[in-house]
């Protein structure tokens, strides 16, 4: 008993008349601080801490760190930081620190890795509250709450402000609790209209030529599978129709004589010939029916579709291998919509999509997710999915711009208002609301948003109460108050 009021006195002469020590247990060591000035000032201050091993006896040469400082909160920066620390004999310690406005500042002592406390301290208020902290926290000193109770009613917690609570009223602050919930969620795109990359076809030839009637004649004509785009003069192609016409002239020989068929591959090459230079089974038995090869050779459409490009004019050379024509149908259409990364994991092949289109307003068009693309954008963040969708009265056009809407699965989720949260800088808080006027700053990580409501993935837990309206209003009003005191 003599020793521990020893102890105390001595600690109390170090700190000065009036100062009473908080006592901390925490990591095997005893930690006593103090504040001087009894109550905190704006400009210097300093802590002095005394530091005791389980035995009693003073630690020298501790590794201590102090910190204190300020969240950010709305626009404010965050301030303050570490402390100068210095040590001064005997297990005593003065850490040196500057307060740069009023309200309340976080305190963080950390002696080594395993004995920490932390707690708060205002300006203009005396004393320094502090408890244990971490997986090093013992029992309190005699006085505290025991390890494991609730705080004292009216404790106040570092960055804590008090309203009261008729202006809280007059300004219109209303608090909800954090509720966890089952949601659905709708993610909305930006869609474009695009065509069916696999149903487009290219029209190009195998030899060179001039062409002679143009049929398909301007982009966007629609063509049937089999129609005439256009008729081709060619040399090469002539000389290999006569080659088939002279090879059957052989073979009809070769049927009168002993060896009937002898003449046959012959035949077989040339039609084979011709028809790997793409003539239609049509022009081949033309040409053997009539006897005569075609000087003007019928350029065939391979698919039913619409023009989307022409690059061919009446008269002109065409070479071997250049795109002629590239033909492509609108029924069914393609949907292709920019997703963020966050909401990829959302989305699957199968799921339900439905698309609005400005131009057509009073449409949706109904159909589903065919493809979820497996990059994601390096510029915009986003990635690709792509809808399918029956395009009959071809009322969506390549190009157009739309709205993709995909119901996403339910999941169970925290959530508060969305107008519960505010943002500084890339952090984001809450007001916590303690009853009584009683608010404090609440970091939080945010997800997803639903409706009117947003996902909390940390900082808060289901049932405490967040300021859901006038937030900030109750900003400015701890800011204010903050300034007045400084000022």
């Amino acid at each position: 008993m003599k020793r521990h009021l020893s102890l105390l006195a001595a600690l109390l002469l170090a700190c000065g008349p009036g100062t009473e020590p908080s006592v901390v247990r925490t990591g095997g060591l005893e930690i006593r601080a103090a504040v001087e000035p009894e109550t905190p000032r704006l400009g210097e201050n300093r802590l002095v801490l005394e530091l005791r091993d389980a035995e009693g006896r003073p630690v020298e040469g501790a590794n201590l760190d102090v910190k204190v400082h300020m969240h950010a909160m709305g626009a404010m920066p965050a301030m303050g930081g570490p402390a100068h620390v210095a040590e001064t004999g005997g297990g005593r310690y003065e850490a040196h620190f500057a307060l740069d406005m009023g309200g309340t500042w976080q305190v963080e002592i950390a002696a080594g890795s395993e004995a920490r406390a932390e707690g708060s301290l205002t300006v203009g208020t005396p004393g320094l509250r502090l408890a244990a902290a971490g997986a090093g926290a013992g029992p309190e000193a005699p006085g505290a709450a025991p390890a494991g109770a609730a705080a004292p009613p009216h404790a106040e917690h570092a960055g804590e402000f008090r309203i009261a609570p008729e202006r809280l009223q007059r300004i219109g602050v209303r608090s909800v609790p954090a509720a966890r919930r089952t949601l659905t969620s709708t993610l909305r795109a930006p869609a474009r209209i695009v065509i069916d990359e696999s149903a487009l076809h290219d029209v190009s030839l195998k030899v060179q030529g001039w062409v002679g009637e143009l049929h398909a004649d301007a982009v966007g004509d629609r063509v049937e599978s089999g129609d005439v785009l256009f008729t081709l003069y060619s040399p090469a192609l002539y000389a290999a129709q006569r080659e088939y016409l002279v090879a059957r002239e052989a073979q009809a020989r070769a049927r009168k004589s002993g060896v009937p068929d002898r003449a046959d591959y012959l035949v077989e090459a040339a039609r084979n010939r011709l028809r790997l230079w793409d003539l239609a089974p049509a022009e081949l038995e033309r040409i053997a029916a009539g006897g005569v090869p075609l000087e003007q050779v019928p350029i065939r459409s391979p698919a039913t579709g619409f023009v989307m490009e022409k690059n061919v004019v009446a008269g002109g050379a065409v070479e071997p291998g250049a795109r002629l024509y590239r033909i492509a149908p609108l029924d069914p259409i393609w949907v292709e919509a920019e997703l963020y990364e966050a909401e990829i994991r959302l989305v699957s092949v199968g799921m339900p999509a439905r698309l609005e289109v400005p131009a057509l307003p009073g449409r949706r068009f109904e159909g589903e997710v065919a493809w979820v693309y497996p990059s994601v954008s390096d510029t915009t963040r986003t990635a690709r999915v792509r809808v399918e969708l029956a395009n009959p009265d071809l009322a969506l056009r390549p190009d157009m711009f739309g709205t993709l809407h995909l119901d996403a699965p339910p999941e169970e989720a925290l959530v508060v208002p969305i107008s519960a949260v505010l943002h500084a800088g890339e952090r984001s808080f809450v007001f916590l609301d303690l009853g009584g006027g009683r608010l404090r700053p609440q970091p939080v990580e945010v997800g997803r948003r639903f409706g009117e409501d947003v996902e909390v993935l940390s900082g808060v837990d289901a049932g405490q109460a967040v300021v859901a309206s006038a937030t900030f209003l109750v900003a400015s009003e701890s800011r204010l108050r903050a300034a007045l005191e400084r000022w």
